[in-house]
């Protein structure tokens, strides 16, 4: 009976600080792609118009204990702005420590754009916001409580201290690089961010150090249309081409690399894909996630987009615990400006011609 508990609060006592080479780290998402600046502020604005994202994600639904994270972000890529990129908000939350410590962030993400030519682009960004930590003192379990032969019967007499929760500044910076062929059938980004730039003290004992590691974040996307791009909702609907998405990214935080590598199809609406997941220090843990969804076009440049995703654990030492679900819902406004400098103008990729001003990096090419 006893040992049930002693993985929970060893987990606490690393996060508390108490233990010194304990580190963390960030949610990883499947759907990166539908979480962009959650990884990489550079990513905000970086089409006009507005795009709101929810994500929802259910890791290792075997388990008894919770571990679940939510995600929302709302980008607006205006090019009358200062900078002429954009402006953005993400929140996050997650539950780490076997659901005993909620992680809440919230930040604000500024994108600066930088032509190069008219089908190469490059946007800086930077994250701004704060890190919330707090540890549920109830469902911890100490040996005072403990009985022999009937288990959890005995009140606590543990006293927890003042703080039951830590928040801190959070910064990142990232730079993406988005090019496009002439012909607008090839297109794709590289990208480079940087997360928790000042390693942000999170333990709750003033006794204690616990630094929030680093993350290096890696990153690129191909986009292959396999015919021409067509210019109406109609054509983009019924007759657009086969869209291949190609991509991968790479992380690196507190010692831990991770890989994902795989595609996305796109025909009729239609989204599925596979992607290889696999961790790449110490024991190596690998995934296969599955990818479907479908776009739904209310009007010509007014889309909602819902994607599942389901990680089917191949090899490693986390067979068992069910995998992960993912739920994605994207909403696209590409008219909608705020300050005059949106409104979904481009060039439509092979027609000679643009739909109030812009260039052919307006035009979003796959998510």
């Amino acid at each position: 009976m006893k040992n049930r508990y002693i993985y929970p609060i060893l987990v606490v006592l690393s996060l508390l600080g108490i233990v010194p080479d304990a580190h963390c780290q960030d949610m990883n998402y499947s759907q990166y792609f539908s979480t962009p600046i959650y990884y990489n502020p550079a990513y905000t604005g970086i089409n006009t118009g507005v795009r709101a994202r929810f994500l929802y994600r259910n890791q290792w639904p075997s388990l008894p204990i919770p571990f679940k994270s939510y995600f929302f972000s709302a980008d607006l890529g205006d090019r009358n702005l200062p900078g002429s990129g954009g402006l953005g908000i993400m929140i996050n939350q997650d539950t780490p420590g076997v659901g005993l410590i909620n992680n809440f962030g919230a930040a604000l993400t500024i994108g600066v754009r930088i032509p190069i030519s008219s089908f190469m682009v490059t946007q800086m960004g930077i994250k701004a916001g704060i890190m919330q930590r707090r540890v549920n003192w109830d469902d911890l379990v100490f040996a005072s409580q403990l009985d022999p032969k009937y288990g959890n019967v005995y009140l606590s007499t543990f006293i927890p201290p003042d703080a039951s929760k830590r928040v801190v500044p959070d910064f990142g910076v990232g730079g993406v690089l988005q090019f496009i062929n002439p012909g607008g059938n090839i297109s794709g980004n590289i990208g480079l961010g940087v997360d928790h730039i000042f390693k942000p003290d999170v333990s709750f004992l003033s006794t204690g150090s616990a630094p929030y590691p680093r993350k290096w974040v890696g990153q690129f996307d191909l986009i292959i249309a396999t015919g021409p791009v067509g210019s109406s909702m109609m054509s983009r609907s019924n007759d657009e081409p086969l869209k291949v998405n190609i991509g991968g990214i790479y992380q690196n935080q507190a010692n831990l690399n991770s890989l994902q590598i795989g595609l996305n199809l796109l025909k009729f609406n239609i989204y599925v894909g596979g992607w290889f997941k696999s961790t790449m220090t110490g024991v190596v843990n690998s995934s296969m996630a599955l990818v479907a969804g479908y776009k739904y076009s209310f009007y010509e440049d007014m889309n909602i987009k819902f994607m599942y995703s389901y990680d089917l654990q191949i090899s490693g030492a986390l067979q068992g615990t069910g995998g992960a679900h993912e739920i994605s819902l994207i909403l696209e406004f590409d008219k909608l400006s705020i300050f005059g400098g949106g409104g979904g103008g481009g060039y439509i990729p092979g027609s000679g011609s643009r739909r109030g001003g812009g260039g052919p990096m307006e035009c979003p090419t796959f998510y």
